[in-house]
């Protein structure tokens, strides 16, 4: 299939792969052209910017979670011919697992993509030495996939200076540059950037940004080397999907947030239904649900509204207990706790299905990928990223990080639940996806 395609990635985190990606989306969305997007990596706030600004959901692309071939045919899945594929790196273009290896590391999915790279220097405080630096980018790049160069955070005449060595020295295109512009930045707090929906003015900031990359970087060359992207071909072939038969209740609003595309869809191929609810403002589940999930979020943010919400938090302990199919994992697991202790040392009374209290440690726990065992066999990759811990993690399955192999015992897990602090990616053993949807079919058959 021809898919124009190119990665924008930056050698190291905080380059303004961020804001950049979202003005290239809105600048290409004026352009009418059709534009896609997605973010490597396991991260989830990226993907909510790209789709505030595009409108459909991003979808996320990691080399950890899933093979060369499926994670080509999960890029290509819903894909148009004629429309652009915009893909966000993840921290530096090299860095992969443990920060050692190439593998799951942005450049290993522009490998496998076969997608041109767009490398983003943060040129701050910089004249001649990036060059060197650029220079030490591309002495890696094995495959001469860099194929342009965006200068950030910098100004006309600086850049109109080392353009052209850019180009003559390298081979590469300059593609512009975008000024240092404090009034369109993106804040962030401990687990990242600030959800869009805080972010104030977020829709007049990305049609600013895009107005400006318009003025100072070469679109028309961005698409030219995006075309130039080759054909992908996968044999791979879905599953027909499945009639749907069972209502799965998924937890979304600014507590529970993090979720996964592909997770999604994944339970909607085995036959599910998805309904929205708030636990923040929802006074009960959705009716005629089979199932719930209770994702990921920052619920110690909104613990005050949580606890207070009573009615839901007894809807919640009630059905769970009584058997109703569950999976929550991080900030849902944080919400079936019996307390939550706030940063500020403040106590709140969640759930109460699991006989445990969460707690602020001040610092990432047990962070990074990790491949979950289940006690059925299913082996779930996933990761941790979180300052919160507990006492009560549960010990009914097994986590184990790449690399070093470090190991330990997490989680939850019974006929009709699996509760823990690991995020999990469904696509990576679609098993445990299936095992969810029929255990909600047999509880639907029983009731």
């Amino acid at each position: 299939m021809l898919a124009p395609r190119i990665v924008l990635a930056a050698p190291k985190s905080g380059s303004g792969k961020t804001l950049l990606t979202c003005a290239l989306l809105e600048a290409m969305k004026q352009r009418k052209q059709r534009v896609r997007s997605f973010k490597c990596g396991p991260d989830y706030i990226d993907p909510m910017f790209h789709q505030k600004v595009l409108g459909i959901p991003s979808r996320n692309l990691d080399l950890f979670f899933t093979g060369e071939e499926q994670t080509r045919a999960l890029f290509l899945r819903d894909g148009k011919e004629d429309e652009l594929s915009v893909i966000e790196g993840v921290m530096g273009l090299y860095d992969g697992l443990a920060g050692t290896s190439e593998e799951a590391s942005t450049y290993h999915l522009a490998k496998t993509l076969e997608a041109p790279i767009l490398l983003v220097v943060n040129a701050r405080g910089m004249g001649r030495s990036i060059l060197a630096e650029i220079a030490g980018f591309l002495s890696m790049d094995e495959e001469k996939l860099i194929r342009g160069v965006i200068l950030n955070q910098t100004n006309a005449s600086l850049y109109q200076l080392i353009a052209p060595m850019i180009e003559s020295k390298f081979g590469v295109a300059a593609l512009g540059f975008f000024p240092n512009r404090t009034d369109l930045a993106l804040e962030s707090r401990y687990l990242g950037l600030k959800l869009p929906d805080e972010v104030e003015t977020l829709h007049e900031k990305v049609v600013q940004a895009a107005t400006q990359l318009a003025e100072t970087v070469d679109l028309e060359r961005i698409l030219a080397i995006a075309n130039e992207a080759p054909e992908l071909v996968v044999p791979l072939q879905e599953e027909p999907a499945e009639e749907q038969t069972v209502r799965i209740a998924v937890a979304r609003d600014e507590a529970f947030c993090f979720y996964y595309e592909d997770n999604l869809k994944t339970l909607e191929q085995y036959g599910a239904e998805i309904v929205f609810f708030s636990p923040l403002r929802d006074k009960s589940l959705p009716v005629n649900v089979q199932g719930v999930l209770l994702g990921g979020g920052y619920p110690e943010l909104l613990a005050k509204d949580l606890s207070e919400n009573e009615e839901m938090k007894v809807a919640t302990q009630k059905a769970l207990a009584a058997g109703l199919p569950s999976l929550a994992e991080c900030g849902g697991f944080m919400y079936l706790h019996d307390t939550l202790k706030t940063q500020d040392e403040k106590v709140y009374q969640m759930a109460g299905l699991i006989h445990g209290d969460c707690f602020y440690t001040g610092k990432l726990v047990r962070f990074g990928y990790a491949e979950v065992t289940m006690p059925d066999g299913n082996a779930v990759k996933g990761h941790e990223f979180h300052y919160f811990d507990s006492t009560a993690n549960g010990e009914d399955c097994v986590a184990e990080k790449p690399i070093t192999g470090k190991n330990w015992r997490l989680g939850h897990y019974g006929e009709n639940h699996f509760w823990s602090f690991a995020h999990l990616y469904y696509p990576s053993c679609p098993q445990f996806a299936k095992w969810f949807v029929e255990r909600c079919r047999a509880y639907k058959a029983a009731h």
